[in-house]
């Protein structure tokens, strides 16, 4: 696509209703948004719901966002990826992550152990089937090493999902694509210096991962009713969890705030940030009034963010959710619908 600056969208892994997965991602390709990603959590699975969308759509760029490495093997991740990559015509990026321990142990029922060095081996691996090759086993087996019964692919861009310092190295060291979550916009710069020193360990000092972050996103026709979705996403994702997010943003000096939203919200989750807390909503959320959201989204792409990827709440109405695609159609980045024919390919890295 052309337009000056790139935008995504994705869900809220609360949002189970396949219907609505689907229909937002031809709606987005409808209005001319860049890419749409899907988030593999304890739901659908999410390879499955992107081959039925590839076939709905055209131009906009799938991928996934993020794919966990718990649940799947390495050749079983390059397979589907190969099956997106061709069901698409090249319109696939791959986004893992080490997601949590919760979802590791207490779904797949897989130890989450040693998560930087099961990443690298699965990026390696990965990249080597896809490219034609036989895997490089890691265990001594003896087993003779296979390769994929499909055509070698062309380049599939992998990105990361990463919130902690080594993983944020790892990123930049062999990514494609940065995607961090629940971090701050201020704290960004942190980040990328983060990315740089990976790339210089990778040996590719000037070739830094495109930055992709998933930014819950609020949009309602007043203020105060968007600030009370936003505060609910924010205390949602600090009190109900796990310790990933409070543990990230404490480091990255939050922990006061963090304090205070846990407080709030117990013994159990009541949407509440309180007002000593507010920084995190401006820090972590696009919310508003869709002028107010568009310029919140304006201070990411300042940032140095190549293409924000705007997760939308659960449970919306059919209103609000063309409440959220229109907003940053019009009022954000020229989000002008390509012509039926143009294509989006992902950025190379």
């Amino acid at each position: 696509m052309t337009s000056a600056r790139r935008l995504a969208l994705t869900l809220m892994p609360l949002e189970n209703r396949r219907e609505v997965c689907l229909t937002l991602a031809t709606s987005a390709e409808r209005v001319g948004y860049d890419g749409f990603f899907l988030p593999e959590t304890w739901s659908w699975d999410i390879t499955v719901l992107l081959g039925e969308i590839a076939a709905r759509t055209h131009h906009i760029t799938l991928g996934t966002g993020i794919l966990g490495i718990w649940g799947r093997s390495p050749a079983t991740i390059a397979m589907a990826a190969a099956t997106l990559a061709t069901a698409s015509g090249g319109r696939f990026m791959l986004g893992l992550g080490t997601s949590t321990p919760q979802l590791a142990e207490g779904l797949h029922d897989v130890p989450f152990t040693r998560p930087l060095g099961r990443m690298r081996r699965t990026v390696n691996q990965v990249r080597a089937l896809l490219g034609g090759e036989r895997v490089p086993l890691a265990g001594s087996s003896g087993a003779r090493p296979l390769k994929l019964n499909v055509p070698p692919q062309p380049p599939i861009p992998i990105c990361l999902a990463a919130l902690g310092d080594d993983s944020t190295r790892l990123a930049g060291e062999i990514s494609d694509g940065w995607v961090p979550f629940i971090y701050p916009v201020s704290r960004l710069e942190v980040g990328m210096a983060l990315l740089r020193e990976g790339a210089a360990r990778g040996g590719h000092p000037d070739r830094l991962p495109p930055i992709y972050p998933s930014i819950p996103t609020v949009v309602a026709a007043d203020s105060a009713t968007a600030r009370a979705g936003a505060a609910w996403v924010v205390s949602f994702y600090l009190s109900t969890m796990g310790a990933i997010y409070r543990d990230s943003l404490t480091r990255f000096g939050f922990g006061k705030e963090v304090a205070a939203v846990l407080a709030a919200n117990s013994p159990k989750h009541t949407g509440v940030v309180p007002p000593d807390a507010e920084i995190l909503l401006d820090e972590l959320i696009v919310y508003g009034t869709p002028d107010e959201a568009c310029r919140r989204l304006a201070r990411w792409y300042a940032a140095g963010v190549d293409m924000p990827i705007l997760l939308l709440p659960p449970h919306m109405t059919p209103d609000q959710i063309a409440l959220h695609l229109e907003t940053f159609r019009r009022g954000g980045p020229d989000m002008a619908p390509p012509p039926p024919d143009a294509q989006s390919v992902p950025a190379k890295p």
